[in-house]
């Protein structure tokens, strides 16, 4: 990869736009002999395709399974392996908090435990938001403060939350709590370094009394806290591209994470033709779009193939509004691979779809695994993937003489 202070150098501003589309978990497996990508129905899709380039992307490195943190800074052109972000951090962002140098932010899951303390469901059957707020209220009635350490609770979406742990002395990264399977305990939160103790014992302390507020509650019983860890310096896509980025993501850890690498986040509703039309009306506005599809990732991680089937099928559906754009450079991909096979992110390389006027025309005619994976982009590191966006939006000058 470019060092960033080449890119600096060789990044120059021009008039012409980019769009990232991401398909959150879009890679699978195949289930009955096809993958998702490979069972939808869509024509837009392959249009596209048969005017594209085509190819497989690995997130952070052959055989590593990927959080959405690393998978998104990759396709946004950061080395993962640099830049280690607490999933904390990106929900607080996320959700408009501000956070200062004494913060140790941390993403929570409420989650579902039997009466020996085993965990029988990791997100608590995805409670509505509504019940999450008036648990998270309660929370925050009764757990203000912890050894002098501000207790700072906020709802996400869904069984997603935050907590700032805000005072001196609490130094991170820590362990999560979340075993990140059923049928096991939760975790105690350990320091990464000698100097984390403190704040290990504070997180802990805040689990125990969770559960005990939390006890008379169903299926939110208790909860999960995730990337505990402050916050880090990365540079801006403005200053590492000389973009005017901007996000469009209903979901606050994808938002936080735009909002981490310098993208103006646009408010838009909570479907994906309410985030086309976000991008309709702010396209004047900057050069550079990240669109974000969620629930391609959530129903991979339900192992609901016939659902992520039909949130491919829709965003075919939707695909003309965009082309009509008429993007210079157009990226579709996603941020890891999440087969229903697995529930759960994994290591397989992402199909990545690249449109330009400047590409070499490949001769597949599907965005979907099989075609990729012979497609003339090869097989790539998805931290390269901008710098292919970027080059094949005329916004390099040429390096050396």
């Amino acid at each position: 990869m470019i060092e960033e202070k080449l890119l600096m150098t060789l990044s120059q501003k021009t008039e012409t736009k980019m769009v990232l589309l991401v398909l959150d978990g879009v890679g699978g497996l195949p289930v009955h002999g096809k993958t998702a990508l490979e069972t939808a129905v869509t024509p837009n899709f392959d249009r596209l395709a048969a005017e594209s380039s085509l190819g497989f992307s690995t997130p952070v490195s052959p055989g590593i399974t990927p959080g959405s943190g690393p998978g998104h800074l990759s396709i946004f052109g950061y080395d993962p392996l640099k830049y280690e972000i607490g999933r904390g951090v990106l929900e607080a962002l996320g959700i408009g908090m501000e956070l200062g140098p004494c913060d140790l932010s941390s993403r929570g899951n409420f989650c579902t435990m039997d009466l020996s303390g085993v965990v029988t469901d990791r997100r608590a059957g995805r409670i509505s938001t509504d019940v999450n707020e008036q648990i998270c209220v309660k929370l925050q009635e009764t757990i203000r403060e912890i050894d002098g350490v501000e207790i700072i609770v906020r709802p996400g979406k869904e069984h997603r939350f935050v907590v700032v742990f805000r005072g001196d002395g609490l130094a991170g990264p820590l362990t999560d709590t979340d075993p990140q399977k059923v049928g096991l305990k939760p975790l105690p939160a350990e320091p990464v370094s000698p100097d984390g103790q403190r704040a290990a014992d504070i997180v802990n302390t805040f689990m125990n009394l969770a559960r005990e507020v939390l006890a008379a509650e169903h299926p939110a019983n208790a909860c999960l806290l995730r990337g505990i860890a402050k916050v880090p310096d990365i540079p801006s896509m403005s200053m590492l591209f000389k973009l005017n980025p901007a996000a469009i993501a209903t979901y606050p850890m994808y938002r936080g994470l735009a909002r981490l690498v310098g993208m103006d986040i646009l408010e838009t509703g909570e479907t994906v033709a309410d985030e086309l039309t976000t991008l309709e009306e702010h396209y004047n506005n900057h050069d550079f779009f990240y669109v974000h599809v969620k629930k391609t990732d959530s129903h991979g991680e339900d192992g609901n193939f016939e659902k992520k089937v039909k949130v491919i099928e829709e965003v075919d559906a939707l695909l003309p509004r965009l082309l009509k754009l008429n993007p210079d450079v157009l990226a579709v991909t996603g941020d890891h691979s999440t087969p229903c096979t697995l529930e759960g992110h994994s290591w397989h390389p992402v199909p990545y779809l690249l449109k330009a006027d400047t590409i070499r025309l490949d001769p597949g005619n599907r965005y979907t695994e099989d075609q990729c994976r012979t497609g003339a982009l090869g097989w790539f590191l998805a931290k390269e993937s901008m710098s292919l966006m970027m080059g094949h939006a005329l916004k390099f000058n040429k390096y050396g003489a």
